[in-house]
């Protein structure tokens, strides 16, 4: 039996009959196991790497010092430790008005960071921007910093200049290539100034009301017996400490528990680029699925034949099982290899954002690959080879065909389920899998029946054109009605997911740029300090800065809801989670900012010995709070009890200074303030930030523009690299489009032979056939341009929350390609249609 099935396979393979379905095959494999391979480098560089992103086999990290006790603990039980503090602040460079100054995150470390990891250096910039550099031996010495190779243009200077951090000047010594614990915060987005941590009292940086993390690293020396266990024992010593004693604002990472964010991160990545890769799938589990039943339909009679020649319903469904298999590796193994090849473009398109030193791909991956291909070809191709095994012996006499029996037509149920299980398995979240389904099967529906409408319209307008061609092609289509469908849909959802990534993607971006008002603040100045709010008020007006108003800034953390201590278990979701144990950023003032308006209660009156507080309606329904609550804030150790008279709804759009949390100024007068304000700065007037820098070394400027534009260059880049995935999805869109055209080509050569034969030309029925694709396509584009531009809407107002402006462009754009998509495939499938004698047609008939 496998002999007969490897003959009839090369039979098939010869005479075409299984090209398409392994090009399907490794479409739908290829995009899948681009995603894999791209996800599993990744992960596993994470995992290779898990001490490195920590520095240390514990960190303990919070906003004040680390308690001295934990520590003295730490040294006790044989474990070493070191300090890192980190903080923004502006560097600057060059003397008087030629000075340069730029944001930079700054990290004091001490001796024998990092604990876990190697530091590289350079003094070859290229080098540094390669991560490439030789392991540090040691920490800058003092009077000296590291930094990164950016600020050598940003700031003008160059190795063996000098850098002003504060009230210090250092000589910049090397360049840093690779940091192994740089995280992935906000910060990050600022290059780093590395120097020793005896010189951080002479910068006098750190003021009150500095944002400042420090971080206690420690880790298990090699000569430690069982140092894995007793650094583990540390960490549950410390957990349970700060637990019991309910202290707020400390972090302990670990090996097991180390950069949750960026794990989450990357699961979310995962998800997401496989959920587009699955779409891919799914349209080409559609052409699958086509091919498969085209196949059967040309093999019926050979089928019937064999019948005769003695061969079982079970033997030929071995056969044609042989057969599939052999093309299902096949395909796998090919879409493996595509795809392998395509993760390293995502690499490419994705360079900035991932480490150059990531490990060799596993083989996980390719199995992966291979076992989609299988479960996508035994979920859409065994239906067709259970109708096989039911051809009757007498088809070779008369042409006559049984309806599928109930058991051929429940196996399209079981691959149904199979392909839905694939779904899950690759969305690893059963709520976001089932809305992709769900989605998926509405715009399916939508454009079915959207599609079907328009067929029906088409028989009005049958003779609304005086030519021949046109009524061909009108008749053509309403006698295939289902092919026809298939066909349009097939290709408006390709199209879909293509501009729903190029024109509407533009068109978000252009409206979220446009959200923002032209005269939006552009620099934030933080750490003012009350004696110097009158100076640098008058600075920027001499610099022609008309609103620039300062606010109080306080810092202080959530201690108490009404009488009840905030511990770990106040709050179960994320991001209540992580609101309740931050820092709050508090303000105070007697007059309500301008754009900020109440939406519940009243603001306050100010009455001494009354604590008030006006929150920000957003952050109320998150944490759950009301009108008449009682919040205690902690404030520089001390208590601070005040009742929420008010909720306000605030403009995050408009870019100014805004705040959660504000108290009235009767209760505030005790507390130590540091002063912030936002302003809009005119591009030519760039230097007087050099200025301020200089004469005010403690101010914090923040250029927003430059961080939003980075920002940007981010999403760009993973952007393109969705649209790279996406270019599997369309392919796939157009293999349906291909497979619905080739499974009418045979009806299609019988009625181009019978029309010739009653004096059709060639050049009318090729006429008819620009028309019919024509038609399909313009209103699959016409249809893609919709549900992108609902899409566009979608997320334009519930997730980006601005006004949506459609663009008739999107129209205009999907009708052309559209159109021209399927007179593309239309020309694939059907060039040779017209090819054959009208005589040859007739006699095979």
């Amino acid at each position: 039996m496998l002999k007969l099935a490897l003959k009839m396979t090369a039979r098939d393979w010869r005479a075409g009959q299984l090209r398409f379905l392994l090009i399907a095959l490794t479409v739908a494999v290829a995009a899948l196991s681009a995603t894999g391979f791209f996800v599993d480098r990744l992960r596993s560089g994470l995992d290779r790497d898990a001490h490195q992103l920590l520095g240390a086999d514990v960190v303990v990290s919070g906003d004040l010092p680390v308690d001295a006790d934990w520590r003295a603990e730490a040294v006790k039980r044989g474990l070493v430790v070191t300090d890192t503090i980190a903080f923004p602040s502006m560097a600057q460079a060059g003397e008087g008005e030629a000075s340069m100054s730029m944001l930079a995150s700054l990290k004091a470390v001490g001796p024998g960071y990092p604990l876990r990891g190697r530091l590289k250096i350079s003094t070859d910039a290229a080098q540094a921007e390669q991560s490439s550099g030789t392991p540090a031996d040691g920490v800058p010495a003092p009077g000296t910093v590291w930094i990164e190779p950016g600020l050598l243009g940003s700031l003008k200077t160059k190795i063996g200049g000098e850098l002003q951090l504060g009230d210090k000047r250092f000589k910049v010594a090397q360049l840093i290539a690779s940091e192994p614990d740089r995280g992935a915060n906000f910060l990050a987005f600022a290059p780093r100034v590395m120097f020793a941590l005896q010189d951080l009292e002479a910068t006098n940086l750190i003021q009150p009301g500095s944002r400042v993390t420090y971080r206690l690293l420690v880790a298990a020396p090699p000569a430690l017996k069982n140092g894995a266990a007793v650094a583990a024992g540390f960490e549950q010593w410390l957990v349970a400490k700060i637990k019991n004693q309910n202290i707020k604002g400390v972090r302990v990472e670990s090996l097991e528990n180390g950069r949750p964010e960026m794990r989450a991160t990357l699961d979310r990545a995962d998800r997401f680029l496989s959920l587009v890769g699955l779409l891919s799938a799914m349209l080409a589990a559609v052409a699958v699925a086509m091919a498969a039943r085209r196949f059967m339909q040309r093999h019926l009679d050979a089928c019937a034949m064999l019948r005769c020649l003695g061969l079982t319903q079970n033997q030929v469904t071995v056969m044609y099982l042989i057969e599939f298999l052999l093309v299902g590796l096949a395909g796998s193994a090919l879409g493996v290899a595509v795809g392998f090849a395509g993760h390293y473009v995502l690499l490419e398109v994705l360079g900035s954002l991932v480490s150059a030193d990531l490990p060799a791909p596993t083989i996980y991956p390719a199995l992966q690959g291979v076992a989609i291909g299988i479960l996508l070809l035994a979920a859409f191709a065994l239906p067709p080879i259970l109708q096989l095994r039911k051809v009757p012996h007498n088809r070779v006499i008369r042409r006559e065909q049984d309806a599928p029996q109930i058991a051929a037509l429940a196996t399209y149920g079981l691959g149904m389920g199979g392909f839905t299980a694939l779904l899950l398995w690759q969305a690893g979240d059963p709520q976001l899998a089932l809305y992709t389904a769900l989605g998926f099967l509405a715009a399916f529906a939508v454009f079915g029946l959207v599609g079907w409408l328009g067929l029906l319209s088409l028989k009005s307008l049958r003779n609304a054109i005086d030519h021949q061609s046109w009524r061909f092609a009108i008749t053509s289509l309403q006698r295939r009605p289902g092919a026809t469908i298939v066909q349009i849909v097939s290709l408006a959802l390709g199209m879909m997911a293509l501009l729903v990534l190029t024109v509407v993607r533009g068109d978000l971006m252009t409206a979220w740029r446009n959200a923002t008002p032209p005269d939006a603040p552009n620099r934030f100045i933080i750490n003012i300090q009350p004696e110097q709010q009158a100076q640098i008020a008058q600075r920027l007006k001499d610099a022609g800065v008309l609103y620039a108003p300062q606010y109080p800034m306080i810092r202080g953390r959530l201690a108490a809801v009404n009488g009840a201590p905030v511990t770990a278990e106040t709050y179960t979701e994320d991001r209540a989670k992580g609101l309740a144990d931050r820092e709050f950023n508090l303000s105070t003032m007697a007059q309500m900012q301008a754009e900020n308006k109440i939406s519940a209660g009243k603001w306050f009156d100010d009455k001494p010995g009354v604590a008030e507080a006006s929150v920000e309606e957003g952050i109320a329904k998150t944490l759950r709070w009301k009108l008449g609550d009682k919040l205690r804030f902690d404030i520089a150790g001390a208590p601070v009890d005040v009742t929420i008279t008010s909720l306000r709804k605030l403009d995050w759009g408009s870019m100014r200074v805004n705040f959660f949390v504000i108290i009235n100024p009767a209760a505030m007068k005790e507390v130590s303030q540091s002063w912030i304000t936002a302003f809009h700065l005119p591009q030519q007037q760039g230097a007087v930030m050099n200025g301020l820098t200089r004469d005010f070394p403690n101010l914090t400027i923040v250029d927003v523009g430059g961080i939003l534009r980075q920002v940007q260059t981010v999403l760009d880049q993973v952007v393109t690299a969705v649209e790279f995935l996406f270019v599997f999805t369309l392919a796939s869109g157009v293999l349906v489009l291909y497979a619905a055209l080739m499974g009418s080509q045979d009806e299609r050569t019988r009625e181009s032979g019978l029309l010739r034969a009653l004096g059709a030309t060639r050049k009318q029925l090729s006429q008819a056939q620009l028309i019919e694709f024509s038609l399909v396509g313009a209103l699959s584009g016409l249809l893609a341009a919709s549900g992108a531009a609902v899409m566009g809407w979608a997320l334009a107002t519930y997730q980006f929350k601005f006004a949506w402006e459609f663009n008739p462009s999107v129209w205009l754009v999907g009708l052309l390609a559209g159109a021209l998509c399927a007179i593309a495939g239309g020309w694939l499938g059907l060039r040779n249609v017209l090819r054959q004698p009208p005589l040859q047609t007739l006699r095979e008939a």
